[in-house]
């Protein structure tokens, strides 16, 4: 028989025609796939491996480098995991799993992979399928992949869509809601305190009839840029509704919460965004702060009401100041 530049031969208890058939169907799979053996190294290669990953058969037949066509840092695809019975930690290395039949050993995970050849990250669904010899051990791993980059994008787009602010890039009131739901309840577990900030500009409507409603989509966009600049990687800044922002302070003391809106409020101050089209009077916001400890007894909806009557109060008092609960204004 032919041997083919693709695959590494396997001898098997079936007639050599019956095994070059059974490899010949394998190398023309359009699916990119590629086969281990019993040591994890690879067999077969198929074209449609090699078109996606940009790495040749004979790079890999013969060896286990196979990972360096999927990451830039030593891993274990599927397949390996499945020859060395390390399954259990497939749920450490995939954040999508599961399996394709009931009797549990068809494999299938997603992740994103680096493709170093190629030189850009792909999402990758894999499947791992398991041969077994007559005494019952795995003497290969079929893993198949398909590439669902775009379909993964498409999914992204979709969900920032449903939780991003058009006009600010910002968190929408409704991730907003669920964020702040989920804070909460992180802070009743670890007892940890949970600061609010809710961020009113000042005349905003003085601004859009002077500006037009185009110079008030700027105005906002600036704002927002200058909000989300002061916070940290846990903070959540979202457009709460028109011309507000709320601010979301995971671990975050009252004292703490008044120096971030205080540096907000000077931010937003420094971008002298004048309000008429000629003059020195600028854009300014006023700001609530509020922070609870949260309890079985408490809810969210307090917090955002604590900080709403102190925001109410920045107002009351002149503006472009902060305002915290139960204290005077700063």
């Amino acid at each position: 028989m032919t041997s083919h530049p693709n695959v590494q031969h396997l001898e098997y208890p079936q007639s050599e025609q019956q095994h070059g058939f059974a490899i010949k169907m394998m190398e023309l799979l359009v699916i990119p796939t590629f086969v281990l053996d019993g040591n994890c190294k690879v067999i077969i290669w198929n074209r449609a491996c090699e078109r996606l990953t940009g790495v040749s058969a004979y790079e890999v037949l013969g060896t286990s480098d196979h990972w360096r066509s999927f990451y830039s840092e030593a891993r274990p695809t599927l397949a390996d995991l499945v020859v060395q019975g390390r399954t259990a930690d497939i749920h450490k290395l995939y954040t999508q799993h599961g399996h394709r039949n009931d009797a549990g050993n068809n494999l299938c995970v997603e992740n994103w992979c680096d493709m170093p050849r190629v030189g850009r990250r792909r999402y990758l669904a894999v499947d791992a399928s398991p041969i077994y010899g007559g005494d019952g051990s795995i003497v290969a791993v079929v893993e198949t992949l398909r590439d669902m980059t775009d379909e993964k994008r498409a999914q992204i787009a979709l969900e920032q869509l449903a939780t991003r602010d058009g006009l600010t890039s910002l968190a929408n009131r409704r991730c907003f809601d669920d964020t702040l739901r989920a804070e909460w309840q992180r802070a009743l577990r670890q007892q940890q305190a949970l600061s609010l900030l809710m961020v009113d500009v000042d005349n905003f409507k003085e601004y859009n009839d002077a500006h037009g409603h185009l110079g008030g989509d700027e105005c906002l966009q600036r704002i927002a840029g200058a909000v989300a600049s002061e916070m940290r990687a846990n903070d959540l800044v979202a457009r709460y509704g028109g011309e507000e922002f709320a601010v979301i302070l995971p671990n975050q003391s009252l004292k703490g919460a008044a120096i971030v809106a205080e540096r907000i409020r000077s931010r937003v101050e420094q971008l002298q965004l004048p309000k008429r089209k000629q003059g020195r009077d600028y854009v300014t916001v006023s700001i609530g702060a509020a922070t609870a400890l949260p309890s079985p007894a408490s809810s969210p909806s307090q917090l955002v009401a604590t900080a709403d009557t102190a925001l109410y109060r920045a107002k009351h008092m002149g503006r472009n100041r902060i305002s915290l609960p139960d204290t005077d204004t700063i």
